[in-house]
């Protein structure tokens, strides 16, 4: 008889993987504002596993920060652009195959990082505390974390540019 972690765990895992697959490729609808929403339902499932892993401040920082400011950010980014349906539909050969080379890149940098890396859980010693957490993140694993904080920065430029209005 499974035990209701193993039950919660493969429901939230699949309940990610799903919702992760149609905001990506959603069947039901071309509306971007669907695909945010699917997004929202993946990271809420994800902030169920961290707290089936007794990692409740990650599980708080991921509704609050990512469900709640950053899709704000990108439902105001999606609205204020007004895309409309045939400017979807094309494709940039170019930009495809950039964006290949891209994710191909952060893949292999990813199966580096993995293979070379200990286990996060080795190194704290309270299981889900802050305290720990946020001394190696600012010792240990600072360089990551200055870059994904620069990468943040480079993401609210862009969408302060995207944003703007061209004037005439």
């Amino acid at each position: 008889m499974p035990e209701l972690t193993d039950i919660l765990f493969y429901a939230f895992a699949g309940l990610t993987l799903l919702c992760g697959f149609l905001c990506v490729a959603n069947p039901f609808s071309r509306n971007p504002v669907t695909s945010a929403m699917f997004l929202v339902l993946t990271i809420i499932s994800m902030a169920g596993l961290y707290v089936l892993l007794h990692a409740f401040f990650l599980a708080a920082i991921q509704v609050l920060v990512y469900a709640g400011a950053v899709m704000v950010l990108f439902l105001f980014v999606i609205m204020l652009l007004d895309i409309r349906e045939e400017e979807r539909r094309k494709l940039n050969g170019a930009a495809v195959g950039v964006g290949a080379i891209a994710v191909g890149t952060l893949a292999g940098i990813l199966t580096r990082a993995l293979w070379h890396a200990e286990p996060l859980a080795k190194v704290a010693t309270s299981e889900g505390a802050t305290r720990p957490l946020g001394k190696i993140l600012f010792t240990q694993y600072l360089l990551p974390f200055e870059v994904l904080s620069i990468l943040l920065l480079v993401a609210m430029v862009g969408v302060i540019l995207l944003s703007r209005k061209e004037l005439k």
